[in-house]
């Protein structure tokens, strides 16, 4: 071996290492634009079966079609808006900063209504906590609000480029494979073409079954929440519903969320009759949901979508949780089906994945 080929095989290593270097800078600088593609691609995914009945059974032309499932998702997010905006400012006004003071008053009531309870029972956990200024942590609320405000152009920005690409990822099915496939080496093209049709047959199952597993929560939680008369049901039975798209971790914080806002939705009554025994039954409706969501909904979707064995998947997002984080928990389910539809098209013969593959 001379020296000349080594200097060669060094400076190829280096243009490698280089070059790679460049595609993660690339990659993180345009990471908003792979964020649009991604939903994008989500929500094309979950509008394919409406424009395949528009299309086969309405027979409407493709392209109105995808404009009126379009049509159908804006006025459904649109709808939201105009729902939630005025529950939302009632609940926001005492965040607001012309509301502060009154924000600490009712906490300082709630608080000390608690202390008083657990007091009678001859409990001091809470002596400690008494001097303890939490109230004040409010008054960032509306610096925070601000920056929300101040990121709307962002979004606006954003939900423009997400609709613009979707309506083309619509229009064209194989877009998005085809793209995908000018990275695949040719001889193994035809194979994953296949691999794609079936990924994406499931994650259209099983995003639509994750919206339908989020409106039966919805709706469980809005009707506990009325019939408690607990001010702005419908904006808490959403966000804890929502909540729930975070598996495990998402229904814990939905739960501590639900309480306190139920709580708080009480305040100038007595704790011990009233807050205190409304909050627990709330509580214990919550679970009751809880219960059937885990054990009727969720096996019916990832049963039916996924063709995986609970066991599996919960190893899988716990996998992805601790990987990851959050979003790891989130997206560790369509990424793992993804997964195992291209190592049954590819590695089918191996024993490992033939266990695992057996009911694709």
């Amino acid at each position: 071996m001379t020296s000349k080929t080594i200097a060669n095989g060094i400076l190829r290593a280096l243009a490698i290492i280089v070059g790679i270097l460049f595609l993660g800078y690339f990659l993180y600088m345009i990471q908003s634009v792979i964020v649009y593609i991604i939903i994008a691609a989500v929500l094309s995914l979950i509008g394919r079966p409406l424009i395949l009945f528009l299309t086969n059974k309405l027979k409407f032309p493709k392209t109105i079609a995808v404009i009126t499932t379009m049509f159908l998702m804006l006025s459904l997010l649109t709808g939201l808006v105009f729902l939630f905006i005025p529950l939302i400012l009632e609940q926001g006004k005492s965040l607001s900063l012309l509301e502060v003071d009154k924000l600490q008053i009712n906490i300082q009531d709630i608080f000390n209504e608690i202390t008083v309870y657990f007091s009678s029972k001859g409990i001091d956990v809470l002596k400690e906590l008494e001097n303890i200024d939490i109230v004040s942590q409010f008054k960032t609320i509306p610096d925070i609000l601000n920056t929300i405000l101040g990121a709307l152009g962002t979004l606006s920005i954003g939900l423009l480029s997400i609709l613009f690409i979707s309506f083309f990822f619509m229009k064209d099915s194989k877009l998005l494979k085809n793209g995908v496939l000018t990275l695949i080496p040719n001889k193994s093209e035809t194979r994953f073409s296949k691999s794609l049709e079936t990924i994406n047959n499931l994650l259209a199952s099983y995003f639509i079954g994750l919206i339908i597993q989020i409106t039966v929560l919805f709706v469980i939680y809005t009707i506990v929440l009325l019939s408690f008369n607990i001010s702005n049901a419908v904006v808490i039975a959403f966000l804890c519903a929502m909540l729930n798209l975070i598996p495990y971790v998402g229904p814990l914080i939905g739960g501590v969320l639900m309480f306190i806002l139920s709580m708080s939705s009480n305040i100038g009554l007595d704790f011990q009759t009233e807050i205190l025994p409304t909050s627990l039954w709330i509580m214990f409706c919550y679970l009751l949901a809880q219960l059937l969501d885990n054990f009727v909904s969720q096996p019916v979707i990832f049963s039916k979508t996924t063709k995986s064995h609970p066991l599996e998947i919960f190893l899988v997002i716990v996998i992805g949780g601790l990987l990851f984080g959050v979003l790891g928990m989130i997206t560790a389910v369509p990424c793992y089906t993804a997964l195992k539809v291209i190592l049954k098209e590819f590695l089918s013969e191996n024993k490992i994945v033939k266990s695992l593959t057996k009911d694709l």
